[in-house]
Parts: C-alpha cells; sequence; structure tokens
C-alpha cells in the first residue's frame, strides 16, 4: 500500500449498553439486550486488536443499537427500534443528538483530515452477523462487504479473500455476505460525501459462531485477520 493511505476501523455495534436514563425503556429486556440484536456479539475486541495491530485510530461505539442504530442513515426506518420508535420527536432528537451524530462526526471529521492532508482513506467497519437468521442457516464464517462499483473495495476484497483462503482453508469467506456492501451504512455515507477515489469503505462480517465457540480457535482466526489484511495492505494491489 503506498504511504499516502491512511487506515481508520470502526466498531458501530461494540456493546449494548443502555444509559440509566433510558432503562426503563428496557425493563426486563436484559436477554434480548444480549442477543444479536442488541449488539454485534464478540466483535469489539477483534476490532481493538485489528486497531493495535495496524497502528490504526479507532472510533468505537458501545450503546446498544436498539437506543439509535449508528449504523443507519436517518431516513432508515430501522434507525430506531420497537423500543424507541413511538418517542417523541424531541426525544429522538436528543437521541440523536448524544449518540448518533457525535458518533458519526467523529468518523467524518477523520476521514476529512486524511482526505484534506492529500492522502487516501481506507475504512475498516467491523461487524458480526448471527449464524442463523429467520430460521435459515448461514452458510459462512467471514464476509467481506464492499460496494462493487467501487474497483479499490472489489480489488482489496478480492485479493483479501484470497490470502485469507491460503491461510485458513477451513474457513468460508464470501463477498458482499450476508449483506451487500452498497447497503445502508456509516460506509454508504461517507461514500456519498467523499467520493470513490480516496475512500475506500470495506465492511468485515464475522460469524457469531466463532467468537463463542473455542477461544484457541478465534484467537488464531483473529490473528489469520490481522495478518492477511496488514498482507494485502502491503502488496497494494487496489
Amino acid at each position: 500500500m503506498s504511504a499516502q493511505w491512511s487506515l481508520l476501523i470502526t466498531c458501530e455495534h461494540g456493546g449494548n449498553q443502555v444509559p440509566a436514563e433510558y432503562a426503563g425503556l428496557f425493563a426486563g429486556q436484559s436477554e434480548l439486550l444480549g442477543t444479536h440484536r442488541g449488539w454485534d456479539i464478540g466483535i469489539l475486541p477483534l476490532a481493538r486488536r485489528l486497531a493495535a495491530g495496524l497502528a490504526a485510530p479507532l472510533q468505537v461505539a458501545e450503546v446498544t443499537r436498539l437506543l439509535v442504530d449508528l449504523n443507519r442513515s436517518r431516513h432508515n426506518r430501522t434507525l430506531f427500534s420497537e423500543f424507541t420508535r413511538d418517542l417523541p420527536a424531541l426525544a429522538h432528537e436528543e437521541l440523536l443528538r448524544r449518540y448518533y451524530h457525535p458518533f458519526r462526526q467523529a468518523v467524518e471529521q477523520k476521514v476529512d483530515e486524511r482526505l484534506t492532508a492529500g492522502e487516501g482513506l481506507l475504512h475498516l467497519a467491523v461487524h458480526s452477523f448471527t449464524p442463523v437468521m429467520r430460521g435459515t442457516l448461514r452458510n459462512a464464517e467471514l464476509g467481506l462487504l464492499y460496494d462493487p462499483t467501487s474497483p479499490g473495495e472489489q480489488a482489496f476484497c478480492r485479493h483479501w479473500q484470497r490470502a485469507l483462503q491460503q491461510r485458513a482453508p477451513q474457513l468460508r469467506v464470501r463477498r458482499n455476505y450476508p449483506y451487500r456492501g452498497s447497503s445502508d451504512s456509516v460506509g454508504k455515507a461517507l461514500r456519498q460525501q467523499f467520493g470513490r477515489e480516496r475512500y475506500l469503505g470495506i465492511e468485515l462480517e464475522v460469524n457469531q459462531a466463532l467468537p463463542l465457540g473455542s477461544a484457541e480457535a478465534w484467537e488464531r482466526i483473529q490473528q489469520d485477520l490481522l495478518e492477511t489484511f496488514r498482507q494485502v495492505l502491503v502488496a497494494g494491489r487496489f
């Protein structure tokens, strides 16, 4: 990777915290908060490990996505969950002011700083997904999401997939699965704001069966992700 590129790692759903003033909205919902609906299970330690290993800045959110989903645009109907959707408009604005805007603006500022300095910015958003959704078993351990109209994102994910398959052939690594990289997200908003030439936004999706499974195997996979990501960066073929 040429010297004019910088890195940024984000973790939009790193926790399932409920601020004390909103605890009443989630009374009796501790079990639900602990599921994939409340947060991206097991993913925050990986985000921190990647950021440390790559010497990259990390932007993290630990408030539950059921309060307000930081990875959705303002117009998305899932921005607020069933617990907050029917709150008054002023309450919605307060949630956005406290949690949504600070996170999004911090990420935007980091991107803008690097682009203004004449660098490119490679943004890796780290997420996890439930192994079973609506009765359907997801048939992948890792997903690499990107916008198909971005040649740089597409090339990076293709090379990363190949590197992972060579290093850890037991892992099923799929591109734009279980979601599409062009779907509503922080990355999509940043592409629209900054363009596709010097901003590349990639999402890593990890099957939650991995961090919830063997600790030894998960440790190895985290290292595989770090080493292969670094390998593609050094090769710079994107």
